[in-house]
This record gives structure tokens, C-alpha cells and sequence, in this order.
């Protein structure tokens, strides 16, 4: 892991916790919530796990890529307002960084800080008090770049090549409204709370500099909700992400990362976000018999071990045949098609929230997955395994892409700096 590696806050609540009944302390990364009867005199007490968590801002990389995922999740795309440029551009950017470094320390409003009064773009903004009584629950904010955020800034010689339009897939059914963008903010928290607040307040901070393109929320099982830490499970029921990339593998830096003296220099420490609105067809994935449903991923549902045998974390053995010589995974199930040995190795690190956004007219749920997958390359990580998705997956009946985008997210500031700022001012 790197400087955002979480750590635990020694910063305590500010009253009691109204929350009488609750369970006691629960220490680890299943912490649970403290309560406490608001009728007791007892004096302030040290935050649960959950809520003392905090992940650095400023470091090699942006915070919210290698960080564990999150409880809760806001995605969200701003476009430039007319006539905002470069120089708008920046001084915004000065306003989020600082924002999300106080809010991820758990210790301020979310309106400014105490510098504040020394940039006169800032606007003093009353406290909220949204999230008053919680501490940082690891939250982060990630910024990204879009392709036309250079073309608005006129920065286009720094747009990097990497920043290409996705190509079409025959699969997309994509909403433009609710894709692209010139600006990208990703907010994970595991307090619902905590992370309403941190859009609020960027939100708050970009008034007469940028406007939402689109915004959409998302989820993950909390920490503590099953004995023992396991891979998360998507709205499919299935185990989801255990080929992930690990930060321990020797190569996982040059995969995700852009290494010192690449191009553009701005970009260096930074990655490429590819995301993906995947809705997921449940009712006719439903309809499927368990073992249907395992012959169309490739892994057992109940563990999330491969068809080929082991348990979960067993390497998948795509020449393995069953007794009457059938291949023991099918030729066309996910964990095939996706397979880094049938992608010329492409890999990408993904880190998605499922969603679920309501019913449709027709009654079905409004509910999938927002994927958001990290690369140094989109070229050499998401397209090739996409297309190849594309032409023979059997998940694809039962999902349709919806919105999709791709960012430049920069490296981490440094202390002093804000997200952006060789690019701005290089």
C-alpha cells in the first residue's frame, strides 16, 4: 500500500451518541457503532473502528484507488460553466483539494478550513452539520479529467493519448447524459452520512465554476456483516473481484500507475478510471437455476470457487474437462472471456459499488452495478477485455451498459498542493 494506507484517528465525539440499545465497541475492520442513551452524563468517548478510520489526501497516489472499498459510494461528473477556463479551473480545484483534505480528517466542516479568508474564490459557507457527530469513516475523494475538460481549459497538447474515446461496443444502450463529463469526483465512505456530506460540500464549492453533468450512489456489504472478511458479492448474488489485481504482486504498479518520466509528465502516479452504469436484468437472471447461473460465470455461487475445482482464491484451470470430456468451465462463461490468458494478459484493478435506483415501468428493479475499473493503460486494461466480452460472453443477455466515461485521475498532491496542480500551472 502507499501514503493513503488507512489509519486510525485519535479524534473523539463531540456529545454523546444518541443511539440507546446499540451494541458495544467492536474493535477491527468489523467494528461496529458505539451507542450510548443521550440521557447519560458520561463523558465523551473514543469513536468506534468504523468511524476513526482515515486515509491521508496527499501522497504518490490519489486516495480511493488501492484504499479498501467503502461502504457507500457517490460518483458524480461536473461540466465547466460558459466561460469558465484555466485560470477557474484551478482556483476550483484549489477549493475541492482543500475541502476533501479537511473532510477526510475527520476534524472540519467541509466549508473551507481556517485558510479560508486567504483565497478570495472560497466562499464562507455555513457549517452543515450533516455528518456532525461522525469522524472521517475512511472517506475519500478521488478527482479526474475528462476529454473535453482540455478542450474547455485550452490544454489539449497535455491531453494525454490514453484519453481516446472508448470505442463502441455492440452491447452499449448509452445514455449521454449520463456519461462523460469534463470533471470526475469519487466519494467513498462507510457512513452514509460522512459521504452525503463530502458531495454536499464539493458540490457547494464548484456553484458558478462547474455544474453536475450527472450523479448516481452506490453500495457494499458494511464491514463486520459476515464472520470473517470475504469478497464482496454483487446483485447477482455472485462473489465479484477475486482476480483483482493485488497490490503485493510485483507488477501491480505498472499496471495501475503511470511511472516517473512518463507521458504527459503531469500524469505521473496517476491512473486511468474507466466507468462503466451496468444495469443487471435480475428478473430474468432469477429465472435461472442456481447451477444455470454458476455455468454462466464459471464459479460456484455458494463460495465463489472456479467450476475447475479449489476454493475461491484457487488459480481458475480453463483446460480442466469434466468426466464425459466437456470442458469443466464453458467455453463462454465470464471468468473465461475475462481471463488475463485469453486478453493478452490485460489486467485492470476494479473497484465498483452496486446500485439500485428504484423500479422501472415495468416493474423490474433499477439495479446493477457501477464499475469502475483502474488502469495506467484503458488500451492495454478495459478495451481489449470489453471487446472481447462483446463478441461471446454468456453474462451479456443478462446485463445492458448504460452510461460509461473514462478520466484522467493525476497522482496525489503533495503537502501544499492541490489535485491538478502540475497540469494547471505546468
Amino acid at each position: 500500500m502507499n501514503d493513503n494506507d488507512i489509519s486510525l484517528s485519535r479524534r473523539r465525539l463531540l456529545g454523546t451518541v444518541g443511539a440507546a440499545g446499540a451494541t458495544g465497541l467492536a474493535m477491527g475492520a468489523g467494528g461496529g457503532v458505539l451507542g450510548q442513551s443521550a440521557a447519560q452524563a458520561d463523558p465523551p468517548r473514543a469513536l468506534a473502528s468504523v468511524g476513526s478510520a482515515t486515509v491521508a489526501f496527499h501522497g504518490r497516489h490519489q486516495a480511493g484507488i488501492t484504499t479498501p472499498l467503502q461502504t457507500h459510494c457517490h460518483l458524480a461528473a461536473f461540466d465547466l460553466a460558459p466561460g469558465a477556463g484555466r485560470k477557474q479551473a484551478a482556483a476550483l480545484l484549489r477549493r475541492w483539494s482543500r475541502t476533501a483534505a479537511e473532510l477526510m480528517t475527520g476534524e472540519a466542516d467541509g466549508t473551507g478550513g481556517s485558510d479560508r479568508s486567504r483565497e478570495s474564490e472560497a466562499k464562507a459557507e455555513p457549517a452543515s452539520g450533516i455528518a456532525l457527530d461522525a469522524g472521517p469513516c475512511s472517506l475519500t475523494v478521488t478527482f479526474g479529467f475528462g476529454r473535453s475538460f482540455f478542450t474547455r481549459t485550452k490544454l489539449t497538447s497535455q491531453r494525454p493519448d490514453a484519453l481516446a474515446p472508448l470505442p463502441p461496443f455492440s452491447a452499449d444502450a448509452l445514455d449521454a447524459k449520463r456519461s462523460d463529463g469534463d470533471l470526475w469526483v469519487q466519494i467513498g465512505a462507510d457512513d452514509s452520512l460522512v459521504a452525503f456530506h463530502a458531495l454536499r460540500a464539493l458540490q457547494r464549492a464548484a456553484d458558478g465554476t462547474a455544474r453536475v453533468r450527472w450523479q448516481m450512489s452506490g453500495f457494499n456489504r458494511s464491514a463486520g456483516a459476515t464472520p470473517a472478511p470475504m469478497t464482496q458479492r454483487n446483485l447477482m448474488g455472485q462473489v465479484d473481484g477475486t482476480n483483482n489485481p493485488k497490490t503485493s504482486d510485483p507488477d501491480f504498479a505498472e499496471r495501475i500507475f503511470l511511472p516517473t518520466g512518463g507521458s504527459p509528465g503531469w500524469m505521473t502516479g496517476g491512473s486511468y478510471a474507466v466507468f462503466r452504469r451496468i444495469r443487471m436484468l435480475l428478473d430474468r437472471w432469477d429465472d435461472l437455476s442456481p447451477g444455470a447461473q454458476e455455468q454462466v460465470i464459471g464459479r460456484r455461487k455458494s463460495d465463489g470457487a472456479p467450476l475447475s475445482g479449489g476454493t475461491e482464491t484457487t488459480a481458475v484451470a480453463l483446460d480442466k474437462r469434466k468426466s464425459d470430456g466437456g470442458l469443466a468451465i464453458a467455453a463462454d462463461a465470464h471468468v473465461r472471456v475475462s481471463a488475463p490468458e485469453t486478453n493478452g494478459d490485460a489486467a485492470m484493478l476494479r473497484r465498483s459499488f452496486s446500485y439500485h435506483d428504484g423500479f422501472r415501468e415495468d416493474g423490474a428493479p433499477d439495479a446493477g452495478l457501477l464499475f469502475v475499473a483502474w488502469q495506467a493503460d484503458p488500451l492495454r486494461g478495459f478495451v481489449p477485455v470489453q471487446r472481447k466480452l462483446d463478441s461471446g460472453d454468456a453474462l451479456s443477455p443478462f446485463i445492458r451498459h448504460e452510461a460509461s466515461a473514462l478520466f484522467a485521475v493525476p497522482g496525489g498532491p503533495g503537502k501544499g498542493e492541490y489535485v491538478g496542480q502540475r497540469l494547471l500551472e505546468g
